[in-house]
């Protein structure tokens, strides 16, 4: 494992415990882990490394950021995503989102089994669908995360499992 690997742990497992704790996920962690990933890449990698970092932020930033436009998750969630993308790479960060995307149904199917919520959910998702096809996508307000009332996930979890799904394929 390298110093990357293990500065986008560090970062993750932080996240978790701010998420879990505030449900919301510091921007001092954010953009710090990404004001020190572009220089480590600098000094270890020349303008390479620095190309990678900002590549990976760019494709960590934009594998979430659709689902947070949409209401879904939270602008701490996307820098999240960004700032391990800045610390790993933009084909790394990639799959870290998608094992991420994976993990976030898995718990959420298990949040709403634990809070009874799971029907409503469901009726949710046929509703959200349904008001996609008729107007198009954009958020629908009484679902999104300013407005809903389901049970909440703090989101840095399903990040940090898909980042150790990743780090143990690679």
């Amino acid at each position: 494992m390298d110093i990357q690997q293990i500065a986008a742990i560090v970062v993750a497992l932080l996240a978790c415990a701010a998420d879990l704790r505030t449900k919301r996920i510091p921007n001092l962690l954010t953009f710090g882990a990404v004001a020190a990933a572009v220089p480590f890449a600098a000094v270890t990698a020349g303008w390479t490394g620095v190309g990678t970092a900002l590549a990976g932020w760019l494709v960590g930033c934009a594998l979430f950021f659709p689902m947070f436009a949409l209401g879904g998750l939270g602008a701490g969630d996307v820098k999240l995503l960004a700032a391990l993308g800045a610390w790993l790479g933009p084909m790394p960060v990639a799959f870290v989102g998608l094992y991420a995307a994976i993990a976030g149904g898995v718990i959420g199917l298990a949040v709403s089994v634990h809070a009874g919520y799971l029907r409503t959910a469901f009726r949710n998702i046929g509703a959200l669908l349904m008001f996609w096809k008729t107007v198009g996508l954009r958020p629908l307000p009484e679902l999104t995360l300013a407005h809903g009332t389901g049970p909440r996930l703090a989101y840095a979890v399903p990040v940090l499992t898909g980042l150790m799904v990743t780090l143990w394929l690679l």
